[in-house]
């Protein structure tokens, strides 16, 4: 069985890097994905799904260097489950409320933004200028 996840979005913060105890490098960090769609009272929704990727090795080095918040990337990848509940991971927010946490091992990360363009981003979230908010329009 096979399962594969593709995102493309705006990185929420910069890149956290670490190592593993056997020295293996693994960054970590937030994707912003956006959806527009006019709902049934013909109002405009925008919607916002943010995603937790965590990305190994040489393309955990590369990831941390290039990209900053603001960024846009793709990712491909696959969802990680949580072992307890066999979906995203739940969590209490600050204000009481229950929120979720899509997370995602990344097999590829593609970089979008040039090194000065992700900074320059005027918001987290923002559409990103390549993505057609049509399904059917895929540009990969």
């Amino acid at each position: 069985m096979f399962q594969t996840i593709i995102i493309a979005g705006n990185l929420g913060k910069d890149p956290e890097m670490r190592y593993t105890p056997s020295g293996q490098a693994v960054t970590s960090f937030n994707v912003a994905t956006n959806r527009n769609y006019t709902d049934s009272n013909g109002q405009q929704v925008k919607e916002t799904i943010w995603f937790r990727v965590s990305v190994w090795g040489k393309q955990a080095e590369s990831t941390h260097n290039f990209l900053k918040k603001g960024s846009k990337v793709i990712v491909e990848g696959r969802l990680v489950a949580d072992p307890a509940t066999g979906g995203p991971r739940i969590y209490k927010r600050s204000d009481g409320s229950s929120g979720a946490s899509f997370e995602i091992s990344a097999t590829n990360v593609r970089f979008l933004s040039s090194r000065t363009e992700g900074g320059e981003q005027s918001g987290v979230g923002e559409d990103i200028d390549t993505v057609s908010s049509s399904e059917d329009e895929l540009p990969f």
